[in-house]
């Protein structure tokens, strides 16, 4: 199994069988265009993006890190980290709005069909926001890992 991500999104994650190859990635890009088209990618790509343009996902097992290769993987998750919550702040405030506006569903108030379009948009951004932030959760407990690995590495530089 491989599994590949986007710098735009770091947490959309699509694994294909197989090991990294053109051939893997083609299938990853089929993923890709579902989700496009499905519309529950959270960004738009550029025009010309190709399976080149895939990052391969590697586990990382910051428990046992070696060396360079654990401050790597360490960083990465950070960056990772860094990220989501830049995602989770972008939406949070719209998506408290809208979650807000759901409340007119429960009342005997009269809504009209514009009300309930903007609702039904809005929905998008609300899932999207409580899916990022689901992810961000999950991220912040990996990284607590990678910052332990992080300061562990840069105590032995002081001595």
């Amino acid at each position: 199994m491989v599994q590949y991500t986007l710098a735009q999104s770091p947490e959309i994650i699509l694994t294909v069988s197989g090991k990294d190859s053109a051939k893997a990635r083609e299938k990853a890009m089929d993923q890709l265009i579902e989700l496009m088209d499905a519309g529950k990618l959270p960004t738009e790509l550029e025009e010309g993006f190709g399976p080149q343009q895939l990052i391969e996902v590697k586990e990382s097992n910051i428990e046992t890190p070696s060396g360079e290769d654990g401050i790597t993987q360490a960083v990465q998750i950070l960056s990772n980290l860094a990220t989501l919550k830049l995602k989770v702040q972008e939406s949070r405030t719209e998506a408290l709005e809208i979650r807000q506006a759901i409340d007119i569903l429960f009342s005997d108030e009269s809504v009209t069909e514009e009300e309930i379009t903007r609702l039904k948009e809005g929905f998008k951004v609300l899932k999207s926001f409580a899916q990022a932030n689901l992810r961000y959760q999950e991220a912040r407990a990996r990284a607590e890992q990678a910052r332990q690995v992080l300061d562990q590495a840069l105590k032995s530089s002081d001595n």
